[in-house]
């Protein structure tokens, strides 16, 4: 296991930056000069970020939950399996690590050790929850490893947070006290990380846009309110109609005036503009932002977790079953990293032979990078110039 410290450890700076320095509706791709010049000679490097789960299990059904068209092979993730991919990590280069991907993580009886782990091997963790076990021992726990806390939190009312979340009534309040307590110990404890709220917005959830934004004005007090897109299947599997967002712009225009010095609300209108088009053919963002799938599988995206996509499967670090009951090993992440197959796959998803606007669903975890990445390999943008202010969260592209 490594111990070093990486070049930087954003989650540890002296000084808070204001809240309008984050990058909240873009990409931070083009800071790492060094991992874009690589990819530009056709070097191999390490991901940048990794958006990862420890278990495909979740305690909520959200109605627009995306990990419901991601049923792949795979095995179950063990602590001894995950921490050994922490080490592995943080020994190839990559920089942070997201606990989000396709399963809630908290379920796992080792969550709180892993991120501790995370953080001893010198990655920066940022966490995606719906908070529903983030009780205060928990958060005592995990915020000072944290670079970002999030709550998937895509109501602001009680009954419709049980339709849209799948979550009972005490779960609601539950979260409600488990934002507060955060707060109250981010506070309490001047600790650096941020603590924000996001609303997963489908078309017919117009009408809780703003109840949601009064909570967390009034009530809450996160660092931020989000407002994103729902991602949808080539398919169109979650029936989202990216047309029909327009009935809650007038209501995302309005909870964006809601924000004060402490509180910001941010729109990912980038993500809402052109019905989820894309801009780009190649897809050049997974070598700088590589998932993992709760059941162990290394893939470029989420997209392609189903086993339909097995031919972009990079590996697994669990063990599996074959179809004929026998067991394989799972692989350390380093060796998958070394691997000829994950270079076979980054290649051939940045190669004129994959046409990203027709094999992906709209709006991607990889999509402003990739548009930015693309229009850096035609010559029509540049690398940011030496010395220049980086955002802070350099760890999360």
């Amino acid at each position: 296991m490594t111990t070093a410290m990486p070049d930087f450890v954003d989650h540890l700076v002296s000084t808070e930056p204001s809240l309008a320095d984050y990058v909240l509706d873009g990409t931070k791709v083009m800071w790492h000069r060094d991992r874009v010049e690589a990819w530009k000679r056709g070097e191999k490097f390490a991901p940048i970020t990794m958006d990862i789960a420890w278990t495909r299990q979740c305690n909520a059904a959200c109605v627009f939950c995306y990990a419901m068209t991601q049923a792949s092979e795979g095995g179950t993730i063990t602590k001894d399996q995950a921490f050994r991919f922490l080490e592995d990590a943080a020994e190839i280069g990559v920089k942070g690590v997201s606990l989000i991907s396709d399963g809630e993580s908290t379920v796992v009886p080792w969550y709180e050790e892993s991120i501790e782990h995370a953080a001893k091997c010198g990655l920066a963790v940022g966490i995606g929850t719906n908070g529903v076990r983030l009780k205060r021992p928990v958060l005592e726990r995990i915020l000072p490893h944290l670079t970002y806390l999030r709550f998937n939190f895509s109501a602001g009312e009680v009954g419709r947070y049980k339709q849209i979340m799948g979550l009972k009534e005490r779960d609601f309040h539950q979260v409600v006290q488990n934002v507060k307590d955060a707060m109250e110990i981010k506070r309490r404890d001047r600790l650096p990380l941020t603590i924000n709220v996001q609303m997963v917005t489908m078309p017919d959830f117009h009408d809780q846009i703003v109840p949601l934004a009064n909570l967390c004005r009034d009530e809450l007090r996160p660092d931020y309110l989000i407002y994103k897109h729902t991602a949808d299947t080539v398919e169109g599997i979650l029936g989202v109609d990216y047309r029909q967002y327009d009935k809650c712009y007038d209501a995302f225009h309005a909870v964006e005036k809601m924000g004060d010095a402490e509180f910001r609300v941010a729109v990912k209108w980038a993500r809402l503009a052109d019905e989820g088009k894309r801009d780009y053919q190649k897809c050049f963002g997974p070598p700088f932002i590589l998932q993992m799938s709760g059941n162990g599988l290394i893939a470029p995206c989420g997209f392609l977790f189903n086993r339909k996509f097995a031919k972009f499967h990079i590996g697994y670090i669990a063990d599996r079953k074959t179809d004929d009951g026998r067991v394989i090993p799972g692989e350390r992440f380093k060796d998958i990293f070394a691997s000829d197959r994950y270079w076979e796959v980054v290649r051939y998803l940045g190669s004129d032979e994959f046409d990203a606007q027709k094999s992906c669903g709209p709006n991607c975890l990889q999509t402003l990078a990739n548009s930015w990445l693309d229009k850096f390999d035609k010559g029509t943008v540049d690398l940011p110039p030496e010395g220049a202010k980086a955002p802070p969260h350099l760890a999360f592209i």
